[in-house]
């Protein structure tokens, strides 16, 4: 096995798709089936508890980080996004992750790389509004790293809800033959959505930032007492306009769609998702209502 060069990592790691396919080869002669957690790194309590899912369900867990510019936009944070392998190689050894696939850029993107995956559905609105060029970049690596891993499974965080159902629906029509799990969203004690990018927040911006969980959990808790969609969002987006900086939305759409609901929908069929801006940071949380 071909392992990345002069790191001494906490466990197995290895940098090529033909390391990584020469590993999984060895388990697939045993019978053992894979569980795969791509990840861009920055490694937080969030992210183990996806690979602690995988391990529930698959006999071998491989973990990937690869920090996708074809997400980033010019001028997002590209370059200054936290690149921490060792110490993220650490948490996946202690969580019992069996590989680290760290690939190296041209392993996603050769040279000539010409090949963009297009989604539309559940990618509309809400993220695509802010980040137009966001979904079809996580595609594109995603159905890269699916066919280079061939994984049984795939877990994906609902903290980022709208990319859970991006990458079912790109899955099934695609037919990539990967089961997706949903794992919870991970939550700092005051609420906060647990994020690699809560780093960046500044003391008081650290404080403000668990308004945005708050927001979310009144207007869930409104649509699931049967107040009208626009008036428990009306309420919604003005707690959060005194709360942030700026506001790019609250919403609640159908929980598996993501289309746009009625004004009294069946609170069962209903997420509400919120991103948001403070201290330079951009914050997105969402959850589930239910009936009260």
């Amino acid at each position: 096995m071909s392992a990345i060069p002069s790191l001494d990592l906490a466990l197995p790691a290895v940098s090529t798709a033909a390391a990584l396919r020469e590993t999984i080869a060895g388990w697939r002669k045993h019978g053992l089936t894979i569980g795969f957690v791509p990840t861009m790194g920055a490694l937080h309590a969030g992210h183990v508890s996806l690979v602690d899912l995988a391990l529930q369900r698959a006999d071998r867990v491989v973990a990937s980080i690869f920090v996708n510019p074809a997400q980033f936009a010019p001028g997002e944070d590209f370059d200054a996004y936290p690149r921490t392998l060792t110490d993220d190689a650490d948490k996946l050894a202690e969580a019992g992750c069996h590989l680290l696939y760290a690939p190296t850029p041209d392993q996603i993107y050769p040279d000539g790389f010409a090949t963009r995956v297009t989604v539309e559905g559940p990618a509309r609105e809400l993220e695509s509004a802010a980040r137009p060029h966001f979904f079809n970049g996580v595609a594109t690596v995603v159905s890269k790293l699916f066919n280079q891993v061939r994984p049984d499974l795939a877990v994906f965080g609902e903290k980022d809800y709208q990319q859970l159902l991006v990458i079912r629906r790109m899955t099934r029509d695609l037919d990539l033959n990967v089961e997706i799990l949903a794992g919870p969203t991970s939550r700092e004690p005051d609420g906060l959505a647990m994020s690699s990018r809560n780093a960046y927040l500044g003391q008081q911006a650290r404080k403000s930032a668990a308004s945005l969980h708050a927001i979310l959990q009144k207007l869930s808790d409104e649509i699931g007492d049967g107040v009208a969609l626009e008036t428990a969002l009306k309420r919604a987006r003005e707690d959060a306009q005194t709360a942030f900086d700026s506001v790019d939305y609250i919403e609640a759409r159908c929980a598996d769609t993501l289309s746009r609901l009625s004004d009294r929908p069946d609170p069962a069929a209903v997420r509400v998702l919120g991103a948001v801006r403070i201290g330079g940071v951009r914050l997105i949380d969402n959850m589930g209502v239910v009936r009260r």
